[in-house]
């Protein structure tokens, strides 16, 4: 049984295993999880909000007990962006491609920046309103993956799926979390504020935020790079580079004939 005061940092740290394994096993994916899990790290540094309205865990140094802060949010928020943003990818073997030129120039794109910042604006909202922070937070990010969908219908199965995907993903070190430190949520949870439901022990706020947050996150990427995901943009993908090749094959076939065409032929004489 691992001390409350190591479970934190080794909980985050394990997380780190699987983007790992992601990281070697799929090199054409490692941009997209490498982004995504820098883009997503600095949200660590949110944690004042939840501590100790929602949890209140031991972390080295005692620093989420003095400031709020602590280093293994860091850790935490580092490893789940990159594999909630690649998941869907790599679970369906699907490997984002360049939109279509014409959705620049659509009505939707003008709401592009706003869909992004959509769970920042909601959550910053709701966050005032007497009730634990978690559910704003949920809600935002839910919110977050609706506007993206409205903004970017092809990214419909990228959000609902992969937010099904991370919820599955996160409920398992949820519940690797109760099993290696029995005891340790109702210690550090903040249940009495919270509603109650328990699933093997585990709060029903944290399987919501993991699909909340899969869902919102398994797309950012795409939305972010204009890219997408699917068989479609993988067929068009296709045909785009057989198109290159078959122009490409037709000018060298052209200028093999131009060739061919200037070369000397020598009169023979009648």
């Amino acid at each position: 049984m691992i001390h409350d005061k190591y479970v934190w940092v080794t909980w985050a740290s394990s997380f780190l295993l699987p983007w790992l394994i992601l990281l070697m096993l799929y090199p054409q994916h490692r941009k997209i999880i490498v982004s995504a899990s820098a883009f997503t790290a600095p949200f660590g540094l949110t944690e004042p909000f939840f501590v100790p309205q929602y949890w209140d865990p031991p972390s080295l140094f005692d620093l989420a007990q003095r400031t709020g802060f602590d280093i293994e949010s860091l850790i935490f928020s580092f490893a789940i962006g990159g594999v909630g943003a690649a998941l869907y990818d790599i679970v369906t073997r699907q490997r984002p491609a360049p939109v279509k030129p014409t959705t620049f120039v659509g009505h939707r794109h003008r709401y592009h920046r706003l869909a992004l910042l959509t769970p920042v604006i909601i959550f910053s909202g709701l966050y005032i309103l007497p009730w634990n922070p978690i559910y704003p937070a949920i809600l935002a990010m839910f919110l977050g993956a609706v506007a993206t969908v409205a903004c970017r219908p092809d990214l419909t199965a990228n959000t609902m799926i992969g937010g099904g995907l991370f919820a599955i993903y996160y409920v398992l070190f949820m519940v690797g979390l109760e099993w290696s430190a029995p005891g340790y949520i109702g210690r550090v949870w903040n249940l009495g504020d919270l509603t109650g439901l328990l699933i093997h022990g585990i709060p029903l706020e944290e399987p919501l935020f993991g699909f909340a947050f899969g869902m919102y996150w398994s797309s950012v990427y795409e939305h972010l790079a204009w890219r997408r995901s699917g068989r479609d943009a993988q067929a068009e993908t296709w045909l785009a580079a057989s198109g290159q090749r078959t122009i490409l094959n037709d000018r060298r076939s052209r200028g093999r004939s131009s060739r061919n065409s200037c070369r000397f032929r020598p009169t023979i004489p009648q």
